[in-house]
């Protein structure tokens, strides 16, 4: 996320490129939104379960990066909305999910990456923003934005998100900061408000599937061509780019 921040930057600045990059996590790590507070989760609980937290330069809430594939998009903001590029780069994902075989559409309801209230607000994954990605209402993947600007205007967008391949988003609940029974109600809603690729088409979905087809659909929406798919190690984790 900070090498997707330095792409941001450098367009900002004239000398980079919009892009599109895919990745997954190892070791899991829970991410906190760029205002959240720290106070939000179980730090010692998280580290002692080998899962590191960190701070993402994107809004939203506490998102645990497991099975999941990652996306970031980079690109020049054009004078269009916060709301109609996050509808143009949930359009590309939809194409993709849907060539993987998943009845999936865009979320009409709702706000532009709401907070949510009460328990529900601690968590990405509880409820879906307009033009969020939802399978009968069910969250398939989360999103959250930031711009950059320069003199005063906001020039860049970096668009974050997660594309759920299994279930293990909800153990999430296990490293928030909050009472038992709350805890509890976050889980059952979790179960109830989200879902993810392997569920929908009743087989385990590999991360590399779900690059190949995210890097289709993004295709098939913009009409562009982006380059290959490869593997990049990076320190510990292992990051899939397009």
């Amino acid at each position: 996320m900070e090498t997707d921040e330095g792409l941001a930057l450098s367009l900002l600045r004239g000398g980079g490129f919009p892009s599109i990059r895919v990745y997954g996590w190892n070791p899991w790590t829970l991410s906190l939104g760029w205002n959240q507070s720290p106070e939000d989760v179980l730090v010692d609980r998280a580290e002692a379960d080998g899962i590191e937290v960190v701070r993402r330069p994107t809004g939203g809430r506490a998102v645990l990066h497991a099975d999941e594939l990652t996306y970031s998009v980079v690109m020049k903001a054009e004078g269009k909305s916060v709301r109609e590029i996050h509808r143009m780069i949930s359009e590309g994902l939809l194409c993709g999910v849907r060539r993987l075989g998943v009845d999936a559409a865009l979320e009409e309801r709702g706000g532009d990456f709401p907070a949510g209230s009460g328990f529900r607000s601690a968590a990405c994954f509880v409820a879906a923003a307009r033009s969020e990605i939802v399978v009968a209402g069910r969250k398939l993947v989360g999103s959250a934005q930031r711009r950059y600007g320069a003199q005063g205007r906001e020039d860049v967008v970096l668009q974050h998100g997660s594309l759920l391949l299994g279930d293990d988003h909800i153990r999430i609940v296990d490293y928030l900061r909050m009472p038992g029974d709350m805890r509890d109600a976050l889980h059952r809603e979790l179960r109830r408000r989200s879902t993810n690729l392997s569920a929908e088409l009743g087989r385990r979905v590999s991360i590399e599937e779900a690059a190949a087809a995210v890097k289709e659909g993004f295709e098939e929406a913009w009409g562009v061509r982006l380059w290959s798919i490869a593997i990049v190690p990076e320190r510990e984790h292992e990051t899939t780019a397009i």
